[in-house]
Protein backbone atom coordinates (compact mmCIF):
# COMPACT_ATOMS: atom_id res chain seq x y z
CA UNK A 1 0.00 0.00 0.00
CA UNK A 2 1.19 3.21 -0.99
CA UNK A 3 -0.04 6.56 1.19
CA UNK A 4 -1.04 9.77 -0.91
CA UNK A 5 -1.42 12.44 1.13
CA UNK A 6 -2.20 15.91 0.86
CA UNK A 7 -0.03 19.05 2.16
CA UNK A 8 -1.27 18.87 5.57
CA UNK A 9 -0.71 15.29 5.94
CA UNK A 10 2.13 15.60 4.87
CA UNK A 11 3.26 17.68 7.33
CA UNK A 12 1.66 16.13 10.52
CA UNK A 13 4.03 13.44 9.17
CA UNK A 14 6.81 15.85 9.25
CA UNK A 15 6.30 16.79 12.98
CA UNK A 16 5.58 13.30 14.28
CA UNK A 17 9.13 12.11 12.74
CA UNK A 18 10.66 15.78 14.54
CA UNK A 19 9.13 15.49 17.53
CA UNK A 20 8.84 11.87 18.63
CA UNK A 21 11.34 10.44 16.24
CA UNK A 22 13.72 13.10 17.60
CA UNK A 23 15.37 13.43 13.60
CA UNK A 24 16.00 17.25 13.95
CA UNK A 25 14.18 19.80 10.83
CA UNK A 26 17.82 20.57 9.81
CA UNK A 27 18.75 16.90 9.18
CA UNK A 28 15.88 15.75 7.11
CA UNK A 29 16.16 19.10 4.53
CA UNK A 30 20.15 18.08 4.36
CA UNK A 31 18.59 14.42 3.43
CA UNK A 32 16.43 15.86 1.07
CA UNK A 33 18.47 17.92 -0.75
CA UNK A 34 21.16 15.04 -1.09
CA UNK A 35 18.58 12.69 -2.59
CA UNK A 36 17.46 15.23 -4.76
CA UNK A 37 20.80 16.00 -6.30
CA UNK A 38 21.50 11.97 -6.29
CA UNK A 39 18.13 11.70 -8.24
CA UNK A 40 19.50 14.13 -10.86
CA UNK A 41 22.67 12.80 -11.18
CA UNK A 42 20.87 9.22 -11.79
CA UNK A 43 19.35 10.94 -14.35
CA UNK A 44 22.42 11.92 -15.78
CA UNK A 45 21.48 15.74 -16.11
CA UNK A 46 23.57 18.65 -16.94
CA UNK A 47 24.97 20.66 -13.97
CA UNK A 48 27.17 22.90 -16.12
CA UNK A 49 25.44 25.45 -14.69
CA UNK A 50 22.85 25.33 -12.42
CA UNK A 51 20.10 28.13 -11.52
CA UNK A 52 18.09 27.52 -8.51
CA UNK A 53 15.17 29.43 -7.28
CA UNK A 54 14.12 29.80 -3.70
CA UNK A 55 11.28 30.31 -1.47
CA UNK A 56 11.11 32.23 1.89
CA UNK A 57 9.35 28.60 3.65
CA UNK A 58 11.14 25.00 4.07
CA UNK A 59 11.06 24.08 0.56
CA UNK A 60 13.38 27.51 -0.22
CA UNK A 61 15.43 25.84 3.01
CA UNK A 62 15.71 22.57 0.44
CA UNK A 63 16.70 24.49 -2.41
CA UNK A 64 19.55 26.26 -0.38
CA UNK A 65 20.46 23.37 1.04
CA UNK A 66 21.13 22.18 -2.40
CA UNK A 67 23.08 24.67 -3.61
CA UNK A 68 25.43 24.91 -0.93
CA UNK A 69 26.11 20.96 -1.60
CA UNK A 70 26.78 21.24 -5.70
CA UNK A 71 29.22 24.10 -4.76
CA UNK A 72 30.85 22.55 -2.61
CA UNK A 73 31.27 20.05 -5.48
CA UNK A 74 32.87 22.26 -8.00
CA UNK A 75 29.62 23.16 -9.81
CA UNK A 76 28.74 26.96 -10.59
CA UNK A 77 25.32 27.49 -9.17
CA UNK A 78 23.28 30.73 -8.89
CA UNK A 79 21.02 31.18 -6.38
CA UNK A 80 17.54 33.69 -7.15
CA UNK A 81 15.64 34.14 -4.09
CA UNK A 82 11.74 34.74 -5.11
CA UNK A 83 10.65 34.86 -1.75
CA UNK A 84 10.04 37.61 0.84
CA UNK A 85 13.68 38.03 3.58
CA UNK A 86 11.75 39.17 6.13
CA UNK A 87 9.63 35.85 6.00
CA UNK A 88 11.91 33.74 6.07
CA UNK A 89 11.93 30.05 7.91
CA UNK A 90 13.94 28.92 10.87
CA UNK A 91 15.58 26.63 8.53
CA UNK A 92 15.74 28.47 5.71
CA UNK A 93 17.22 31.12 7.14
CA UNK A 94 20.22 28.88 8.24
CA UNK A 95 20.83 27.62 5.12
CA UNK A 96 20.90 30.54 3.78
CA UNK A 97 23.82 31.25 6.06
CA UNK A 98 25.27 28.48 5.55
CA UNK A 99 25.30 28.68 1.12
CA UNK A 100 27.31 32.11 1.89
CA UNK A 101 29.32 31.04 4.59
CA UNK A 102 30.80 28.96 1.89
CA UNK A 103 31.29 32.11 -0.83
CA UNK A 104 27.83 31.49 -2.06
CA UNK A 105 26.23 34.63 -3.45
CA UNK A 106 22.10 35.70 -3.60
CA UNK A 107 20.28 37.46 -6.33
CA UNK A 108 17.24 39.08 -5.84
CA UNK A 109 16.30 39.43 -8.99
CA UNK A 110 15.60 37.12 -11.96
CA UNK A 111 19.22 36.37 -13.26
CA UNK A 112 19.51 36.63 -17.14
CA UNK A 113 21.66 34.16 -19.03
CA UNK A 114 21.41 30.45 -19.99
CA UNK A 115 21.03 27.79 -17.39
CA UNK A 116 21.83 23.87 -17.97
CA UNK A 117 19.05 23.08 -15.16
CA UNK A 118 16.94 25.25 -13.65
CA UNK A 119 15.47 23.71 -9.49
CA UNK A 120 12.23 25.06 -8.30
CA UNK A 121 12.26 25.43 -4.65
CA UNK A 122 9.71 28.39 -4.07
CA UNK A 123 6.62 26.64 -2.05
CA UNK A 124 6.64 23.03 -1.79
CA UNK A 125 3.53 21.36 -0.67
CA UNK A 126 1.74 23.81 1.44
CA UNK A 127 0.60 26.01 -0.80
CA UNK A 128 -3.07 26.58 -1.11
CA UNK A 129 -3.41 30.09 -2.72
CA UNK A 130 -3.41 31.72 -6.11
CA UNK A 131 0.05 32.29 -7.42
CA UNK A 132 -0.05 36.53 -8.48
CA UNK A 133 1.99 38.98 -8.83
CA UNK A 134 5.64 38.85 -7.86
CA UNK A 135 5.77 34.89 -7.82
CA UNK A 136 3.82 34.64 -10.94
CA UNK A 137 5.92 36.24 -13.14
CA UNK A 138 9.27 34.17 -11.24
CA UNK A 139 7.28 31.47 -12.80
CA UNK A 140 6.46 32.65 -15.96
CA UNK A 141 10.60 33.24 -16.86
CA UNK A 142 11.30 29.78 -15.14
CA UNK A 143 8.55 27.97 -17.55
CA UNK A 144 10.03 29.89 -20.44
CA UNK A 145 13.54 29.84 -20.27
CA UNK A 146 15.32 26.61 -21.84
CA UNK A 147 17.50 24.06 -19.70
CA UNK A 148 16.36 20.94 -17.76
CA UNK A 149 13.40 21.61 -15.07
CA UNK A 150 13.70 20.17 -11.56
CA UNK A 151 10.90 20.68 -8.62
CA UNK A 152 11.52 20.05 -4.99
CA UNK A 153 9.06 18.14 -3.67
CA UNK A 154 6.03 19.19 -5.84
CA UNK A 155 6.19 21.90 -8.68
CA UNK A 156 5.12 25.11 -7.24
CA UNK A 157 1.88 26.28 -7.99
CA UNK A 158 0.75 22.81 -7.53
CA UNK A 159 -2.08 22.14 -4.88
CA UNK A 160 -0.71 19.14 -3.60
CA UNK A 161 -4.37 17.95 -2.75
CA UNK A 162 -5.95 17.68 -5.82
CA UNK A 163 -3.38 18.69 -7.99
CA UNK A 164 -5.11 21.68 -9.67
CA UNK A 165 -3.24 24.59 -11.08
CA UNK A 166 -3.37 27.94 -8.75
CA UNK A 167 -3.07 30.03 -11.34
CA UNK A 168 0.11 29.11 -12.70
CA UNK A 169 2.23 26.47 -11.84
CA UNK A 170 6.18 25.31 -13.14
CA UNK A 171 6.12 22.54 -15.62
CA UNK A 172 8.98 20.21 -14.45
CA UNK A 173 10.85 17.47 -16.51
CA UNK A 174 11.56 16.15 -13.06
CA UNK A 175 10.12 16.21 -9.47
CA UNK A 176 11.62 14.36 -6.87
CA UNK A 177 9.74 14.21 -3.76
CA UNK A 178 10.14 12.83 -0.38
CA UNK A 179 8.71 9.77 1.58
CA UNK A 180 6.00 9.39 -0.52
CA UNK A 181 3.91 10.57 -3.86
CA UNK A 182 1.59 13.27 -3.03
CA UNK A 183 -1.77 12.82 -4.08
CA UNK A 184 -1.82 16.15 -6.50
CA UNK A 185 1.28 14.47 -8.46
CA UNK A 186 -1.34 11.74 -8.96
CA UNK A 187 -4.17 13.77 -10.44
CA UNK A 188 -4.40 15.61 -13.62
CA UNK A 189 -2.64 18.15 -14.29
CA UNK A 190 -0.27 18.11 -11.67
CA UNK A 191 0.19 14.67 -12.92
CA UNK A 192 1.40 16.82 -16.14
CA UNK A 193 3.42 19.45 -14.85
CA UNK A 194 5.51 17.33 -12.63
CA UNK A 195 6.99 15.70 -15.12
CA UNK A 196 9.20 12.18 -14.64
CA UNK A 197 8.31 11.85 -10.61
CA UNK A 198 11.46 9.87 -7.94
CA UNK A 199 10.08 9.09 -4.97
CA UNK A 200 13.31 9.36 -2.08
CA UNK A 201 13.47 8.09 1.15
CA UNK A 202 14.35 10.66 3.57
CA UNK A 203 13.52 9.15 7.17
CA UNK A 204 9.78 10.46 7.40
CA UNK A 205 7.88 8.38 10.12
CA UNK A 206 4.35 7.28 8.26
CA UNK A 207 2.65 6.37 11.39
CA UNK A 208 0.25 9.24 11.42
CA UNK A 209 -1.19 8.21 7.60
CA UNK A 210 -1.71 4.74 8.97
CA UNK A 211 -4.24 6.15 11.44
CA UNK A 212 -5.56 8.81 9.53
CA UNK A 213 -8.19 6.94 7.56
CA UNK A 214 -8.72 9.88 5.21
CA UNK A 215 -5.32 9.53 3.73
CA UNK A 216 -6.07 8.13 -0.10
CA UNK A 217 -4.14 5.02 -1.07
CA UNK A 218 -2.53 3.18 -3.95
CA UNK A 219 -2.40 -0.91 -3.68
CA UNK A 220 0.52 -2.24 -4.81
CA UNK A 221 0.40 -5.65 -7.23
CA UNK A 222 0.38 -8.30 -4.80
CA UNK A 223 -2.62 -6.69 -3.23
CA UNK A 224 -4.71 -7.00 -6.25
CA UNK A 225 -3.61 -10.23 -6.73
CA UNK A 226 -4.56 -11.35 -3.30
CA UNK A 227 -8.69 -9.79 -4.78
CA UNK A 228 -9.15 -12.15 -7.39
CA UNK A 229 -11.61 -14.89 -6.68
CA UNK A 230 -10.37 -18.42 -6.77
CA UNK A 231 -10.80 -20.74 -9.55
CA UNK A 232 -11.05 -24.24 -8.20
CA UNK A 233 -10.61 -26.70 -10.30
CA UNK A 234 -13.41 -29.05 -8.84
CA UNK A 235 -16.37 -26.31 -9.99
CA UNK A 236 -18.98 -25.90 -12.46
CA UNK A 237 -20.30 -22.80 -13.83
CA UNK A 238 -22.69 -22.41 -10.69
CA UNK A 239 -19.55 -22.04 -8.90
CA UNK A 240 -18.89 -18.59 -10.05
CA UNK A 241 -22.03 -17.16 -9.96
CA UNK A 242 -24.99 -16.05 -12.15
CA UNK A 243 -25.01 -12.59 -13.09
CA UNK A 244 -28.45 -10.63 -14.09
CA UNK A 245 -27.55 -7.74 -16.38
CA UNK A 246 -30.47 -5.33 -17.13
CA UNK A 247 -29.43 -3.04 -20.00
CA UNK A 248 -29.73 -1.70 -23.46
CA UNK A 249 -32.94 0.00 -24.63
CA UNK A 250 -34.29 -0.41 -28.68
CA UNK A 251 -31.26 0.41 -30.45
CA UNK A 252 -29.06 -0.11 -27.81
CA UNK A 253 -27.93 -3.49 -27.78
CA UNK A 254 -24.23 -2.63 -28.02
CA UNK A 255 -24.59 -1.81 -24.02
CA UNK A 256 -25.78 -5.33 -22.78
CA UNK A 257 -23.50 -7.22 -25.51
CA UNK A 258 -20.41 -5.51 -23.74
CA UNK A 259 -21.59 -5.51 -19.73
CA UNK A 260 -22.43 -9.41 -20.54
CA UNK A 261 -19.21 -10.39 -22.30
CA UNK A 262 -17.07 -8.33 -19.78
CA UNK A 263 -18.60 -10.41 -16.99
CA UNK A 264 -17.98 -13.68 -18.85
CA UNK A 265 -14.61 -12.50 -19.65
CA UNK A 266 -13.67 -11.82 -15.77
CA UNK A 267 -14.93 -15.50 -14.76
CA UNK A 268 -18.45 -15.35 -14.59
CA UNK A 269 -20.29 -18.41 -14.75
CA UNK A 270 -23.70 -17.74 -16.36
CA UNK A 271 -24.66 -14.68 -17.56
CA UNK A 272 -28.51 -13.87 -18.13
CA UNK A 273 -29.23 -10.12 -19.97
CA UNK A 274 -32.65 -9.00 -19.63
CA UNK A 275 -33.39 -6.31 -22.42
CA UNK A 276 -35.56 -4.80 -24.85
CA UNK A 277 -37.17 -7.01 -27.45
CA UNK A 278 -35.81 -5.78 -30.23
CA UNK A 279 -32.22 -6.60 -29.31
CA UNK A 280 -32.84 -10.17 -29.09
CA UNK A 281 -31.64 -11.03 -32.50
CA UNK A 282 -28.55 -9.01 -32.56
CA UNK A 283 -27.58 -10.43 -28.79
CA UNK A 284 -28.26 -13.97 -29.86
CA UNK A 285 -26.20 -13.51 -32.61
CA UNK A 286 -22.96 -11.45 -30.69
CA UNK A 287 -22.78 -13.48 -27.69
CA UNK A 288 -24.69 -17.04 -27.68
CA UNK A 289 -23.12 -18.14 -24.36
CA UNK A 290 -25.80 -15.70 -22.72
CA UNK A 291 -29.39 -16.61 -21.93
CA UNK A 292 -31.64 -13.73 -23.25
CA UNK A 293 -35.07 -13.03 -21.74
CA UNK A 294 -36.76 -9.83 -23.36
CA UNK A 295 -39.64 -7.15 -22.24
CA UNK A 296 -41.90 -5.08 -24.75
CA UNK A 297 -43.15 -3.11 -21.35
CA UNK A 298 -43.11 -3.32 -17.97
CA UNK A 299 -43.81 -6.19 -15.93
CA UNK A 300 -42.72 -6.05 -12.45
CA UNK A 301 -43.41 -10.01 -11.40
CA UNK A 302 -41.11 -10.82 -14.37
CA UNK A 303 -38.05 -8.79 -13.02
CA UNK A 304 -38.60 -9.90 -9.46
CA UNK A 305 -38.49 -13.65 -10.25
CA UNK A 306 -35.15 -12.48 -12.52
CA UNK A 307 -33.90 -11.02 -9.45
CA UNK A 308 -34.74 -14.10 -7.55
CA UNK A 309 -31.91 -16.48 -9.41
CA UNK A 310 -29.15 -13.97 -9.65
CA UNK A 311 -25.95 -13.65 -7.29
CA UNK A 312 -25.13 -10.25 -8.92
CA UNK A 313 -27.00 -7.69 -10.58
CA UNK A 314 -25.81 -5.00 -12.71
CA UNK A 315 -28.45 -1.90 -14.51
CA UNK A 316 -27.95 0.98 -16.72
CA UNK A 317 -25.98 0.45 -19.23
CA UNK A 318 -28.06 2.07 -22.62
CA UNK A 319 -30.98 1.47 -20.34
CA UNK A 320 -32.56 4.80 -20.76
CA UNK A 321 -34.69 7.48 -19.46
CA UNK A 322 -37.91 6.23 -20.21
CA UNK A 323 -40.89 5.39 -17.99
CA UNK A 324 -40.50 2.30 -18.51
CA UNK A 325 -36.85 2.18 -17.44
CA UNK A 326 -37.25 3.98 -14.72
CA UNK A 327 -39.80 1.48 -13.02
CA UNK A 328 -38.03 -1.42 -13.60
CA UNK A 329 -34.90 0.26 -11.95
CA UNK A 330 -37.27 1.18 -9.23
CA UNK A 331 -38.24 -2.31 -9.06
CA UNK A 332 -34.74 -3.16 -8.58
CA UNK A 333 -33.80 -0.94 -6.26
CA UNK A 334 -36.62 -2.12 -3.57
CA UNK A 335 -36.25 -5.86 -4.38
CA UNK A 336 -32.31 -6.59 -5.00
CA UNK A 337 -31.04 -8.87 -2.16
CA UNK A 338 -27.70 -9.54 -3.78
CA UNK A 339 -24.98 -7.20 -4.86
CA UNK A 340 -25.90 -4.34 -7.91
CA UNK A 341 -24.09 -2.43 -9.68
CA UNK A 342 -26.04 0.61 -11.19
CA UNK A 343 -24.21 2.51 -14.46
CA UNK A 344 -24.79 5.11 -16.64
CA UNK A 345 -28.93 5.65 -17.54
CA UNK A 346 -29.42 3.71 -14.09
CA UNK A 347 -27.72 7.02 -12.78
CA UNK A 348 -29.11 9.35 -14.46
CA UNK A 349 -32.66 7.98 -13.09
CA UNK A 350 -31.81 7.82 -9.90
CA UNK A 351 -30.32 11.42 -9.98
CA UNK A 352 -33.79 12.34 -11.44
CA UNK A 353 -35.48 10.72 -8.53
CA UNK A 354 -33.02 10.84 -5.90
CA UNK A 355 -35.66 9.75 -3.36
CA UNK A 356 -34.84 5.96 -4.63
CA UNK A 357 -31.88 6.85 -2.62
CA UNK A 358 -33.65 5.29 0.38
CA UNK A 359 -33.30 1.92 -1.10
CA UNK A 360 -29.54 1.84 -1.19
CA UNK A 361 -28.90 2.48 2.28
CA UNK A 362 -29.77 -1.24 3.04
CA UNK A 363 -28.34 -3.06 0.53
CA UNK A 364 -24.75 -3.89 -1.53
CA UNK A 365 -24.62 -1.00 -4.56
CA UNK A 366 -21.85 0.46 -6.29
CA UNK A 367 -22.60 3.06 -8.71
CA UNK A 368 -20.21 3.77 -11.46
CA UNK A 369 -20.33 7.70 -12.36
CA UNK A 370 -18.40 9.81 -14.62
CA UNK A 371 -17.57 13.59 -13.53
CA UNK A 372 -21.12 14.70 -15.46
CA UNK A 373 -23.06 11.98 -13.75
CA UNK A 374 -21.45 12.69 -10.33
CA UNK A 375 -22.20 15.84 -10.87
CA UNK A 376 -26.48 15.53 -11.44
CA UNK A 377 -26.15 12.95 -8.40
CA UNK A 378 -24.98 16.09 -6.16
CA UNK A 379 -25.76 19.20 -7.71
CA UNK A 380 -22.06 20.46 -7.63
CA UNK A 381 -20.14 21.15 -10.82
CA UNK A 382 -17.35 19.30 -12.54
CA UNK A 383 -15.08 22.02 -11.13
CA UNK A 384 -16.38 22.04 -7.96
CA UNK A 385 -16.26 17.91 -8.10
CA UNK A 386 -12.54 17.96 -9.62
CA UNK A 387 -11.37 20.69 -6.51
CA UNK A 388 -12.59 18.03 -3.86
CA UNK A 389 -13.34 14.97 -6.02
CA UNK A 390 -12.40 12.81 -2.74
CA UNK A 391 -14.41 14.75 -0.09
CA UNK A 392 -17.27 14.64 -2.40
CA UNK A 393 -16.66 10.91 -3.05
CA UNK A 394 -16.36 10.32 0.78
CA UNK A 395 -19.36 12.54 1.90
CA UNK A 396 -21.89 10.56 -1.29
CA UNK A 397 -20.65 6.87 0.32
CA UNK A 398 -21.28 7.68 3.81
CA UNK A 399 -24.57 9.26 3.07
CA UNK A 400 -25.98 6.59 0.81
CA UNK A 401 -24.29 3.54 2.28
CA UNK A 402 -22.25 2.29 -0.97
CA UNK A 403 -19.36 1.80 -2.88
CA UNK A 404 -18.44 4.32 -5.03
CA UNK A 405 -16.32 4.02 -8.60
CA UNK A 406 -15.36 7.81 -9.54
CA UNK A 407 -14.21 7.53 -12.86
CA UNK A 408 -12.34 9.67 -14.36
CA UNK A 409 -8.27 10.01 -16.05
CA UNK A 410 -7.53 8.93 -12.46
CA UNK A 411 -10.32 6.94 -11.12
CA UNK A 412 -11.22 7.01 -6.79
CA UNK A 413 -12.80 4.09 -5.04
CA UNK A 414 -14.66 4.57 -2.34
CA UNK A 415 -16.89 3.12 0.42
CA UNK A 416 -18.31 3.71 3.71
CA UNK A 417 -15.48 3.11 6.65
CA UNK A 418 -12.62 2.44 4.17
CA UNK A 419 -9.90 4.66 3.34
CA UNK A 420 -9.87 5.83 -0.26
CA UNK A 421 -8.43 4.18 -3.31
CA UNK A 422 -6.73 5.43 -6.57
CA UNK A 423 -6.55 3.42 -9.74
CA UNK A 424 -3.67 4.66 -11.87
CA UNK A 425 -4.20 2.07 -14.17
CA UNK A 426 -5.41 3.16 -18.14
CA UNK A 427 -4.60 5.20 -20.82
CA UNK A 428 -5.90 7.81 -23.39
CA UNK A 429 -7.30 4.45 -25.57
CA UNK A 430 -9.90 4.50 -22.82
CA UNK A 431 -11.49 7.49 -23.88
CA UNK A 432 -14.25 6.18 -26.34
CA UNK A 433 -17.51 4.91 -26.40
CA UNK A 434 -18.76 1.84 -24.34
CA UNK A 435 -15.72 1.43 -22.31
CA UNK A 436 -17.64 2.27 -19.42
CA UNK A 437 -20.23 -0.10 -19.97
CA UNK A 438 -17.11 -2.87 -20.08
CA UNK A 439 -15.88 -1.55 -16.68
CA UNK A 440 -19.44 -2.08 -15.47
CA UNK A 441 -19.11 -5.59 -16.87
CA UNK A 442 -16.02 -6.12 -15.10
CA UNK A 443 -16.70 -5.48 -12.36
CA UNK A 444 -20.54 -6.92 -12.05
CA UNK A 445 -18.78 -10.45 -13.22
CA UNK A 446 -16.55 -9.97 -10.38
CA UNK A 447 -19.22 -9.81 -8.03
CA UNK A 448 -20.95 -12.73 -9.27
CA UNK A 449 -17.89 -14.96 -7.97
CA UNK A 450 -18.94 -13.96 -4.45
CA UNK A 451 -15.83 -10.94 -3.60
CA UNK A 452 -16.79 -7.84 -2.12
CA UNK A 453 -18.20 -5.03 -3.32
CA UNK A 454 -15.01 -2.89 -2.50
CA UNK A 455 -12.50 -5.23 -3.76
CA UNK A 456 -15.03 -6.06 -6.93
CA UNK A 457 -14.91 -1.95 -7.78
CA UNK A 458 -11.06 -1.92 -6.62
CA UNK A 459 -10.14 -4.57 -8.93
CA UNK A 460 -12.10 -4.33 -11.70
CA UNK A 461 -10.94 -0.85 -12.36
CA UNK A 462 -8.12 -1.63 -12.50
CA UNK A 463 -7.89 -4.73 -14.75
CA UNK A 464 -10.00 -2.80 -16.63
CA UNK A 465 -7.58 -0.21 -16.98
CA UNK A 466 -4.72 -2.65 -17.44
CA UNK A 467 -6.83 -3.84 -20.35
CA UNK A 468 -6.68 -0.56 -22.07
CA UNK A 469 -3.10 -0.58 -21.86
CA UNK A 470 -2.79 -3.57 -23.42
CA UNK A 471 -5.10 -2.97 -25.98
CA UNK A 472 -3.02 0.31 -27.08
CA UNK A 473 0.03 -1.74 -27.17
CA UNK A 474 -1.39 -4.03 -29.91
CA UNK A 475 -2.83 -0.95 -31.97
CA UNK A 476 -3.10 2.49 -30.87
CA UNK A 477 -4.71 4.36 -28.69
CA UNK A 478 -6.29 6.35 -31.35
CA UNK A 479 -7.79 3.18 -32.83
CA UNK A 480 -9.11 1.61 -29.69
CA UNK A 481 -12.67 0.04 -29.55
CA UNK A 482 -14.80 -0.79 -26.51
CA UNK A 483 -14.80 -4.62 -27.94
CA UNK A 484 -10.91 -4.17 -28.20
CA UNK A 485 -11.26 -3.96 -24.06
CA UNK A 486 -12.97 -7.88 -24.55
CA UNK A 487 -10.00 -9.30 -26.41
CA UNK A 488 -7.82 -7.56 -24.35
CA UNK A 489 -9.15 -8.97 -20.76
CA UNK A 490 -8.89 -12.70 -22.12
CA UNK A 491 -4.60 -11.59 -22.30
CA UNK A 492 -4.35 -9.07 -19.41
CA UNK A 493 -2.71 -11.75 -16.50
CA UNK A 494 -2.37 -9.10 -13.22
CA UNK A 495 0.06 -11.80 -11.95
CA UNK A 496 2.55 -10.95 -14.66
CA UNK A 497 5.40 -8.71 -12.99
CA UNK A 498 5.60 -7.05 -16.09
CA UNK A 499 2.43 -5.07 -16.03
Amino acid sequence: MRFLPDGDSMKAADKDTIENLGIPSLELMERAARSCIDSMKKEKLDFTDVLIVCGSGNNGGDGFAIARLLKEEGCAVTVFMAGNPAHLSAECRYQWKLFESIGGSIRDHYPDGTYSLIIDAIFGVGLSREVTGHYREVIEWMNEASGTKVAVDIPSGINAGNGCVLGIAFRADYTVTFQVEKIGLIFYPGKEYAGKVTVTDIGISLRTMEKNKNIAYLPDREEYIRMLPDRPEDSNKGTYGRLLVIAGSKGMSGAAFLNAMAAYRMGAGLVQIYTEESNRIILQALLPEAIITTYTEFDKEEVKRLLSHADAVCIGSGLSRSKTAKKILKTVLSNVEVACVIDADGLNLLAEHLKYTEYLTEGSFILTPHMKEMSRLTGLSVPEIRANRQQVLESLTEEWNVTCVLKDSRTLIGEAGKRTCVNTSGCQALAKGGSGDVLCGVIAGLLAQGISTFEAATLGTYIHGLSGETAARKKNSYSILARDLLESLATTDITNSNL
